[in-house]
């Protein structure tokens, strides 16, 4: 088995610190797609595409999206121990088969905004229960929207009753595709329920509760408790679409990383956020959701922010299976 060793500077118990705030970036089923190499000079992000699902994320925009998630939460913990990241997305030959590789670029000290945002990575949860009927104010929206920005992303804040209505009809249409394609249906099912002794997947206590018919959105059924009277989903939740400025691997990077921003910017302020991300995973309904959004931007997540009850935290995989051999390489 691979150990953590001294990289950057830092000790082997400051690496593995780090490694594990990483590894609490959130992932689709939190299949949890990542893995690290270390050096002395470096550490470097590679995708496990033995985790990629291939049915309901064909073209791994959403592999890449949670490695950029990763590599968000990797960079506010390397602040904290006083390494500056220097990060470079896409090495190609310096680091064959890696998403990124983060080297010191001096040193930093970690300013108040970082320490807020990192303090929110072990408390940071996808929480899939009903949100309270409380809207989020236009103070939250905008450090939403900047928190993006920041990351050279954009936020696109769904306000307008047509605009919410074109959206719900598209994560309807998406979810009825998905639902028929028995792939789908049978990634979701390897990693949902009881799965004793497992680091990954979505437990019982994550779930939330199951999906019903009046929901103004389509939400993915991962076995919940069922749905007591009275208790329905939000008549108006906050909904949003992380979207990048170009179409390409390293846009998905960077966008992952302004989603992890958002959505650790949102723990800070007493929010909670789940994903829509059915229209994401279709390709012809996210051309369609493209479009219905101008045509430039490229759609990358579509979240559901509000205030709900605290959820527990899903499993971790230890860091000790997260690292790769120096001569190992996974491929992109």
């Amino acid at each position: 088995m691979t150990e953590v060793t001294t990289a950057l500077g830092l000790t082997t118990e400051q690496v593995e610190r780090v490694l594990t705030s990483a590894s609490l970036a959130p992932s689709v089923h939190n299949t949890q797609p990542w893995r690290f190499k270390i050096a002395p000079d470096r550490i470097e992000l590679h995708p496990d595409t033995s985790r990629a699902l291939s049915a309901t994320d064909p073209e791994t925009r959403e592999l890449r999206l949670s490695c950029g998630a990763a590599l968000y939460n990797l960079r506010l913990a390397l602040q904290s121990t006083g390494v500056r990241p220097l990060v470079t997305m896409l090495p190609g030959k310096d680091a064959p088969g890696a998403l990124a590789v983060v080297r010191r670029g001096g040193t930093i000290k970690i300013d108040d905004e970082g320490r807020r945002l990192l303090g929110a990575v072990p408390h940071r949860r996808t929480n899939r229960r009903p949100f309270l009927d409380a809207p989020v104010d236009p103070r939250q929206r905008h450090v939403l929207v900047r928190a993006a920005e920041l990351e050279r992303s954009w936020l696109h804040v769904v306000t307008t009753p047509e605009d919410r209505a074109q959206l719900q009809q598209l994560v309807h249409r998406a979810h009825e595709i998905q639902l028929a394609d028995r792939a789908v249906q049978a990634e979701l099912a390897a990693y949902t329920g009881h799965r004793p002794g497992t680091g990954d997947g979505v437990p019982p206590a994550s779930t939330g509760v199951r999906p019903a018919m009046q929901d103004e959105w389509a939400f993915r059924d991962f076995q919940g408790s069922e749905r007591h009277l009275g208790k329905d989903c939000e008549s108006d939740p906050l909904v949003v679409v992380l979207c990048s400025h170009y179409d390409s691997p390293l846009g998905d990077l960077q966008a992952g990383q302004a989603m992890q921003r958002v959505l650790l910017t949102a723990t800070v302020h007493g929010l909670s956020a789940s994903f829509l991300s059915q229209p994401i995973e279709v390709p012809r309904v996210r051309e369609d959701l493209r479009r219905a959004l101008g045509g430039v931007l490229v759609p990358q997540t579509v979240l559901r922010i509000g205030y709900s009850t605290p959820v527990p935290p899903t499993p971790r995989r230890p860091v000790s299976e997260l690292l790769m051999d120096s001569g190992e390489h996974v491929l992109r």
